[in-house]
């Protein structure tokens, strides 16, 4: 199928399982259509069928894991890679289906297994063809906030934050969701604004050997912190979904990478365009003080006491 002539704009939702990609796109595609977009919600999930009508284009009208695993006798881990290879294989339907939906914005809702975003090439090959027809997308990563409140596990989800942007080779758009619930789980060593902008990590490191059982992988922690910083890629977003100005600031953000705010359909304001410029920022696209002054000034100057 030859690429459209006309630009479509999207965003790829990627995460780990319960980090909350699916209310993501629920609830940006509510606020988008706030602004006057139309918006498309599209599942790429064949494992997730607890959906609703809000959704534009589901992959269960191809393929589903459960199909998959009754009839290829594979386990779910396996049915799932299966059917992204399906789907690759299989690009038209997909193009056919989005051609349905003529000036609409998408919302590309993908499976959680990580593994598709770091070392497996399907997802990436299905994301080149519909750049191919004619796509302006931003991947946008999400993962539970909560794991601020373990040092061993944000230098996981910051491993696999800068795996996935290599590997999958788009603009990408880092986010710790849930943010209204980051002391769910215990109170932050650190504030919030150390993990969204991913400060010196030593910090981090010294908040790992405190740990008697990791203190023996020091060597080994320090070497992971030193490729992060090293390719100093990665930060983040604090969004809850519930609050509009995080929303907003998020929203900001993923139409500056995906290039949607120069883009000549949709009137937009000088200042809008200022706004999201790479290194302004105007105060009303602050995040919101009263949902985040507590996070972010709370054990404010515990990481730039010296030692």
């Amino acid at each position: 199928m030859t690429s459209t002539q006309r630009m479509l704009f999207g965003q790829v939702v990627i995460g780990p399982p319960g980090s909350g990609k699916t209310t993501y796109c629920y609830s940006m595609a509510e606020y988008l259509r706030q602004l006057n977009r139309k918006v498309a919600i599209v599942n790429l999930d064949p494992g997730n069928d607890c959906l609703t009508s809000a959704v534009s284009i589901d992959i269960f009208k191809l393929i589903t894991v459960d199909d998959v695993m009754e009839n290829c006798g594979l386990g779910p881990n396996g049915a799932l890679v299966y059917c992204m290879e399906y789907l690759e294989k299989n690009i038209d339907w997909l193009f056919t289906e989005i051609a349905k939906f003529p000036d609409h914005y998408f919302l590309f809702d993908f499976p959680g297994q990580v593994e598709l975003y770091t070392h497996h090439d399907s997802v990436r090959n299905i994301l080149k063809q519909l750049e191919s027809f004619g796509f302006r997308l931003c991947c946008v990563h999400l993962v539970d906030s909560h794991y601020c409140s373990d040092a061993g596990k944000f230098i996981s989800i910051l491993l696999t934050s800068l795996t996935s942007m290599l590997q999958v080779e788009l603009p990408q758009v880092n986010i710790l969701s849930k943010i209204d619930l980051a002391e769910q789980y215990g109170k932050l060593q650190f504030g919030l604004d150390f993990y969204t902008e991913v400060l010196d990590l030593d910090y981090l490191l010294d908040a790992i050997n405190a740990d008697p059982f990791m203190k023996k992988f020091r060597k080994f922690n320090a070497s992971l912190i030193d490729v992060i910083e090293n390719y100093s890629l990665v930060r983040f977003f604090p969004l809850s979904v519930s609050n509009m100005e995080t929303m907003k600031k998020v929203r900001a953000e993923i139409d500056k990478a995906n290039g949607y705010i120069f883009g000549k359909d949709e009137e937009r304001s000088l200042i809008n365009l200022l706004s999201t410029a790479v290194g302004a920022q105007f105060q009303s696209d602050s995040v919101d003080s009263t949902l985040m002054e507590k996070l972010f000034n709370e054990n404010d100057d515990q990481h730039f006491v010296s030692e």
